[in-house]
């Protein structure tokens, strides 16, 4: 899962955005895996959003409220780009065809049930103001505060121009991952200050859609 992050006909150049983008979809993962220390599932105050900065338009995290249905609890900017409104509070299923949710849903029980991190290819078809759009979207579950794997890290990122939003995506191929306690963790050390969806404390300000790629969080 942590190579061929991105699906392309055309082989990506050395330092061309799609390589980056590669990269950096590697980076995430890598990250993640390092704040397993030796376990199954990371939690979810481990992560810090300064170590996942270059795709922080494209994070999410989400929260399972039944099995096979998530909510959106934060969310990067692209999102709301492909979704044209914002999507805080939103199913995440809300990205896919209708044809394509029972097949989701599925997904989303193997991420939380099992635990496995899941990768999937997609790809939205092209329409009056609307070209083709393939996109990649991982989900690597994380623990609450509770204990309970019912949180999600994500990151979903596209190839192509948006268009007319709402733009919503079939399913061309997934991989599930079950995990393992004690593989693909390196014992990277965890920086202070962990990604946090609590209630924003009342002196916080909002964040506005002009700041620089920052998550959006549910009060």
């Amino acid at each position: 899962m942590q190579d061929d992050v991105i699906s392309s006909v055309v082989t990506p150049r050395p330092g061309s955005a799609i390589d980056r983008q590669a990269e950096h979809m590697r980076d995430f993962r890598a990250y993640w895996n390092s704040m397993r220390k030796g376990h199954d599932v990371p939690r979810r105050s481990d992560i810090d959003p300064r170590r996942i900065e270059p795709l922080l338009s494209n994070a999410f995290i989400a929260e399972r409220i039944a099995p096979g249905v998530t909510r959106l609890r934060i969310a990067g900017m692209h999102l709301s780009d492909l979704m044209g409104m914002e999507v805080r509070g939103m199913p995440l299923s809300s990205f896919i065809t209708p044809a394509d949710r029972d097949d989701f849903a599925l997904k989303l029980v193997d991420v939380f049930d099992r635990p496995a991190a899941i990768r999937l290819d997609l790809r939205s078809k092209a329409g009056v103001g609307r070209p083709e759009l393939t996109g990649t979207l991982i989900m690597l579950p994380l623990r609450s505060d509770l204990g309970d794997v019912s949180r999600a890290l994500g990151c979903f990122v596209s190839k192509g121009q948006i268009g007319r939003a709402s733009r919503r995506f079939e399913i061309v191929n997934s991989h599930v991952e079950p995990l393992v306690a004690g593989i693909d963790s390196n014992g990277m050390r965890a920086l202070p200050g962990g990604l946090d969806d609590g209630p924003r404390a009342p002196s916080e300000k909002p964040i506005h859609r002009s700041a620089r790629d920052y998550l959006r969080v549910v009060k």
